[in-house]
């Protein structure tokens, strides 16, 4: 796999486990303001964490659109990866500063404005529906993508192994000793 997955976010008018209920337009200052390079990539929203960045965020009638790309030179990133492909990991949670939000009756928070910070890959999202549509991208380049796995030739068995591959790669051609004079 790329590393490229797509999903939601955030719902609109669909409240979460925390009872909060985001509004559409609620992200449209902020993707303003911020940009897609503004808002980081986390795994379980940890700072620390830092797992890859987002390639598209958008409103759209149903909720906050993402496309993001994980980092696979990042070890936690490789690891979510396999997570993702196995369907392990497919949740998303937004983290966020409210700007503007009123309660009702019943007891909900209506989120009209956020100041969003990060989305991050989580086991558990706070808003059940906020998923990814799935770690490999469909259509078209997802059955090229699959072809060419088939179609490729198998890894090396020192790759298998475990052992450093330094330790196992020898040259295919080897050189003779400098004649002595």
């Amino acid at each position: 796999m790329d590393g490229l997955f797509s999903g939601y976010a955030s719902l609109f008018g669909v409240p979460d486990l925390g009872r909060d209920v985001v509004a559409p337009g609620a992200f449209a200052e902020t993707l303003r303001a911020r940009g897609t390079m503004g808002v980081r990539m986390l795994w379980q929203h940890d700072p620390a964490e830092p797992i890859g960045r987002w390639l598209s965020l958008a409103e759209d009638a149903r909720g906050l659109r993402v496309e993001g790309c994980l980092n696979l030179a990042v070890q936690r990133a490789r690891e979510i990866d396999a997570l993702m492909r196995e369907g392990a990991v497919d949740g998303l949670s937004i983290g966020f500063r409210t700007v503007r939000a009123a309660p009702d009756r019943a007891g909900y928070r209506h989120l009209r404005a956020l100041d969003l910070w990060e989305i991050s890959l989580v086991t558990f999202p706070l808003q059940p529906g906020a998923r990814t549509a799935g770690a490999e991208p469909a259509g078209l380049a997802a059955e090229i993508r699959s072809l060419a796995r088939r179609l490729a030739p198998r890894r090396a068995p020192c790759l298998r192994t475990g052992l450093p591959a330094r330790v196992q790669v020898r040259p295919a051609i080897r050189q003779r000793p400098a004649a002595r004079a």
